[in-house]
């Protein structure tokens, strides 16, 4: 009995080969990313990248997957990746542990993706990623911000030029209009009004200059929406 017996009831053997024949870049492990890459993994993909620069700290407790008090101060994407081998020991997986700058952002996009799931919770890195894949035509799906929010029935997926009542959205379709990339990109956000009093300021590192309060299943319902939409455009393709 395979592991994916139920996946195939639902999809049928068509659908679980698109699955699994499926190559899948996510970057950022975080409570979107890492969510995303165990559901697509659970799924049954099996050839993904996944990268991340970052370790965890105790406050990634309350809102990432693999986040608990016997991984701080361990890698992101190893732990991740022993995660994944762990749900399926056969999947080709391989493993960057870096920060994404503008450079390698157009270097790790390549054709051979048939999806690029951008968790990055960062803005620069975020639009590099953003204009890396349109340029390559490489299919993305961008999660915006689920800081400051807690209505989970308000995470939508829709083009980034429709997105509303979301600052992150806001300035990335400002800067990606800057580099000529007004639409094509699929956002996961939510219209929830962001709750003002939670934002807090930070030193600017990594890209981050403040971030908002989150509570723990807001991240995870966008790497549900994102990895959701991902696998159903998989098994929907002609």
């Amino acid at each position: 009995m395979s592991w994916l017996e139920r996946t195939e009831l639902l999809v049928q053997n068509e659908g679980l080969e698109k699955i699994k024949n499926a190559t899948i870049l996510i970057v950022g492990l975080g409570g979107v990313g890492s969510f995303a890459a165990e559901f697509i993994a659970r799924a049954g993909v099996q050839k993904m990248t996944i990268v991340d620069g970052d370790v965890f700290d105790e406050t990634n407790k309350n809102r990432q997957l693999p986040a608990l008090n016997s991984t701080i101060g361990k890698s992101k994407a190893q732990v991740m990746a022993d995660r994944i081998k762990d749900i399926n020991p056969t999947i080709e997986l391989t493993v960057l542990e870096e920060f994404i700058s503008p450079e390698r952002a157009f270097e790790i996009v390549t054709p051979e993706f048939d999806y690029v799931l951008d968790c990055i919770d960062s803005i620069t890195p975020k639009v590099n990623l953003i204009v890396a894949a349109r340029r390559k035509k490489v299919k993305i799906i961008s999660s915006m911000g689920a800081g400051g929010k807690l209505d989970a029935t308000k995470v939508k997926v829709k083009d980034i030029s429709k997105t509303r009542n979301c600052k992150m959205a806001k300035t990335i379709r400002k800067r990606l209009k800057e580099l000529n990339v007004n639409k094509g990109v699929r956002a996961v956000y939510s219209d929830e009004i962001q709750i003002a009093e939670s934002l807090k300021l930070t030193d600017g590192a990594n890209y981050k200059k403040s971030y908002y309060g989150t509570i723990s299943y807001m991240p995870a319902a966008f790497g549900l929406q994102a990895a959701a939409y991902v696998i159903n455009q998989l098994i929907n393709k002609k």
